[in-house]
């Protein structure tokens, strides 16, 4: 079935993907090429791609009328919905820079966030409109999404009471930051990410010109848009789609059962999503009764796939698996592992993130004196493309510690490559486990144990050891109706990793404390075992 979907596929879609530098141009384009494609679905709601140019002018032309001005902030603060892309478009061609937040964030921390972006107006959900005027204090004009809530302006009635004329269409330099993101901050304060209209674009672009059937589009495809717009993996995931010319289904929030809905009801035929997601539809009753023959990619990162997990998607899916490795600072994908590599029997590829993209360099360095390494060598992974951010939002000096001169960027990956230019990802620096003089991988241990049938997840730590400074630690969730059995979740282990590598203990939770972007905090779980202590290290 695989392949017959394959050969289906449009090679070439004949788009001219040097005419969208900007953001702002890939609804213009689209209302050139397909006006009538429906360019986004949301809730009942199609809007095709002449609409959405149309709406986009209006949104840009309202901003500059409420006194906004080229390079201000304009933040979203919400779930993701249609009208969000109007914005996003809207404020790319008005030259301004768009800080989508994470609307799961407690309201001390959106406060930072807007506190340090500057932010001169703020859009919010409906869901979010009871804790704006706090979280805005006073310092950004405040529009309502959706009607029904409150005195706010609303946002339809703002943008088409609009008198002013749209932008000039070129007015906007394609090196200008469009996107503002911050990092999770599992480590401390949220960082903003200012991404260019150019690292955004040139390096899908570069991708689309090199011969990758799996990111290969072709007009009626449909993209599924479910992750979080505050997070490169659901706004970067989305303008991939609409660069593409997909039409986009819009979810306000991953919930599994409307996925699974809309998977068949609207013929999705690529979606992107973390691991734990595809985990969460392969629980859902009916699953392996539905009909996915539309569906020709899965694209998941965030982490690696379990082959346990992967076997059964596989089976219940029928479709090609592509993993994606990258960053905020790399607008997301830097590195891909092809379907062709995913082999549910097991490889060694398997393993790995995979190799470059087009246009992407990696290099391994040495942590301390940040000398290139040689194959197989373990070090940190560097990255060099247009990808790379233009920095961090009114920090130089973390940003010249992140990106080199020469335009490295180090990632915090500990890795290496092998000699086909694989890229395998051991862990974070941060998260690996020193054991006497043995550095332990917690990603190298979680996988040893993830394919017990009573282990729904696991996350690694290292607890402190007076003898070996740390030692191997797993934190499990169960799976429903199993029943907590260290001894037999070790003994799986055991033959699979090294000695060293084996967890001396096991402690059982009902849930995984995450970041708002869905990645497990590894710290949160450390903290209760370091309290007390200088230092989180021994």
């Amino acid at each position: 079935m695989q392949e017959d979907r394959l050969a289906d596929a449009v090679a070439s879609p004949g788009i001219d993907y040097d005419a969208m530098p900007r953001l702002g141009d890939i609804p213009r384009y689209y209302a050139q090429l397909r006006p009538d494609n429906v360019a986004t679905r949301f809730e009942g709601r199609d809007t095709d791609w002449a609409e959405l140019d149309r709406r986009s002018d209006r949104v840009a032309a309202a901003l500059l009328e409420s006194g906004c001005r080229a390079g201000d902030r304009i933040a979203y603060l919400g779930k993701g919905c249609d009208a969000f892309f109007e914005l996003l478009f809207g404020v790319a061609r008005a030259g301004m820079v768009l800080v989508p937040i994470q609307w799961r964030l407690a309201t001390a921390e959106i406060c930072t966030i807007l506190g340090n972006a500057g932010a001169v107006m703020l859009f919010a959900g409906p869901d979010q409109l009871d804790r704006v005027a706090e979280c805005s204090q006073g310092a950004a004009h405040i529009i309502a999404m959706e009607p029904g809530q409150g005195d706010w302006p609303v946002f339809a009635g703002w943008r088409d009471g609009c008198t002013s004329p749209a932008p000039v269409a070129d007015a906007v330099d394609p090196g200008d930051v469009a996107l503002q993101l911050y990092t999770s901050g599992t480590t401390g304060e949220p960082k903003g990410v200012m991404l260019s209209h150019r690292n955004l674009l040139r390096g899908r672009s570069q991708a689309m010109a090199a011969s990758m059937p799996w990111n290969e589009w072709e007009e009626g495809d449909v993209n599924l848009v479910a992750l979080p717009l505050g997070h490169i993996g659901g706004v970067g995931w989305a303008l991939v789609g609409y660069f593409n010319g997909a039409t986009s289904v819009i979810h306000r929030d991953f919930v599994p059962a409307q996925v699974l809905d809309a998977i068949v009801r609207d013929g999705v035929t690529k979606m992107f999503l973390v691991p734990t997601a595809l985990q969460m539809l392969l629980m859902l009753p009916g699953v392996r009764d539905a009909d996915f023959s539309r569906l020709r990619h899965i694209l998941y990162g965030a982490s690696p796939i379990a082959l346990d997990l992967l076997r059964e998607a596989t089976e219940v899916f029928g479709c090609g698996f592509a993993q994606q490795y990258g960053m905020t600072e790399t607008c997301g994908t830097i590195v891909y592992l092809p379907p062709e590599d995913h082999d549910p029997a097991g490889n060694s590829r398997m393993r790995s993130a995979g190799l470059p993209m087009p246009g992407v360099e990696l290099r391994i360095v040495d942590p301390h004196s940040r000398e290139p390494l040689a194959a197989h060598a373990v070090g940190e992974v560097e990255t060099r493309s247009v990808a790379n951010m233009v920095g961090y939002w009114g920090q130089p000096e973390v940003t010249a510690q992140t990106v080199d001169d020469a335009g490295w960027l180090r990632t915090g990956d500990a890795g290496y490559l092998d000699a086909d230019g694989y890229l395998y990802i051991c862990d974070r620096f941060k998260d690996m486990i020193c054991s006497g003089a043995e550095n332990i991988y917690p990603a190298e241990v979680e996988s040893a144990i993830y394919g017990h049938p009573a282990v729904q997840e696991v996350a690694v730590i290292g607890v402190p050891h007076d003898k070996w400074g740390e030692e191997v630690k797993a934190v499990v969730v169960l799976r429903p109706g199993a029943a907590p059995d260290a001894d037999a979740i070790l003994a799986h282990a055991r033959s699979r990793i090294a000695g060293f590598k084996l967890p001396k203990s096991v402690d059982f939770v009902a849930a995984m404390p995450r970041t708002p972007s869905g990645k497990i905090m590894r710290r949160k779980l450390r903290e209760p075992y370091w309290a007390g202590r200088d230092r989180a290290v021994n």
